[in-house]
């Protein structure tokens, strides 16, 4: 059950590659959309199971929540050093000045010459490596968001079911994301489809694997609490101010409140 939904979130992942290829004015409700299934699905459903299955308290606390917390700061501390790293990169070289006349500048040109040139898609200043680094994140992403299905799969129908709201919603963005990362860097469109591809794959990956192995319902609710911190993060920093980046409109605020509601509808419904 957990590999053919993981198959849904395939087909879901090359749909947004496809439409960072192709379309690029209507995506910002596509982004509020996800954005409100993913918070939906943390504060209505995740969080809630997480509670009840991993109920046990850490110095007052219960272990689901501060795991919900650090899913969230680990997920904001990723994004800090991949920004940092970006910005090393945005240093730009000062020209260097012709002293030598005809003969500098021609061996300039020859030096500039001998460079291979960045594609005309690439911004300034950018490296590949950093693009390829990022989408090979988001494949990794998608792998936990696999593992995530067949974990919860282990818990209940209603959970799985859940789980396959969120990951199905986002891993459109995703697919999204790891085609715009790596041609945004200046990497050729074969790169950007193979990085594409291995992010589709991911998911059914990480589904397949929890068919060897079975978890604890403790550890499983520990495991839900660092996944919603995660969700929440993706959510919240980067797919919602990414789909008001452009058109701040309440076309896409209503978009997200529909995504909310409609997890609102599932959740009751399973219950």
């Amino acid at each position: 059950m957990p590999v053919v939904i993981a198959l849904g979130a395939l087909v879901m992942t090359l749909l947004g590659g496809w439409t960072a290829h192709r379309v690029t004015d209507r995506r910002h409700l596509i982004l509020g959309l996800a954005g409100g299934l993913m918070l939906g699905v943390v504060g209505l459903d995740l969080l809630p199971e997480a509670l009840e299955v991993a109920g046990d308290e850490v110095y007052g606390v219960p272990a689901a929540l501060l795991c919900f917390v650090g899913g969230f700061l680990l997920a904001h501390a990723v994004e800090r050093l991949l920004a940092e790293r970006v910005a090393a990169h945005h240093v730009v070289q000062p020209a260097p000045v012709a002293t030598g006349g005809a003969e500098a500048r021609a061996g300039a040109g020859a030096s500039a010459a001998g460079r291979p040139s960045a594609p005309a898609s690439a911004l300034p200043g950018r490296a590949p490596q950093v693009g390829l680094t990022a989408a090979a994140a988001m494949v990794g992403h998608s792998a936990m968001d696999g593992v995530a299905l067949g974990l919860a799969a282990q818990v209940s129908d209603e959970m799985t079911l859940a789980v396959a709201v969120a990951v199905i919603a986002h891993d459109f963005a995703d697919g999204f994301n790891t085609y715009t990362l790596t041609s945004l860097y200046g990497n050729a469109r074969r790169k950007a489809v193979l990085m594409l591809g291995a992010d589709a794959v991911a998911p059914v990956v990480g589904a397949a694997s929890t068919l060897l192995f079975t978890v604890p319902d403790q550890a499983l609710g520990i495991y839900l609490g660092f996944f919603g911190g995660v969700l929440l993060y993706l959510a919240a920093a980067d797919i919602l101010p990414e789909a008001h980046h452009d058109h701040p409109a309440l076309s896409t605020l209503g978009c997200t409140v529909a995504g909310v509601g409609f997890v609102w509808l599932v959740v009751g419904a399973a219950h």
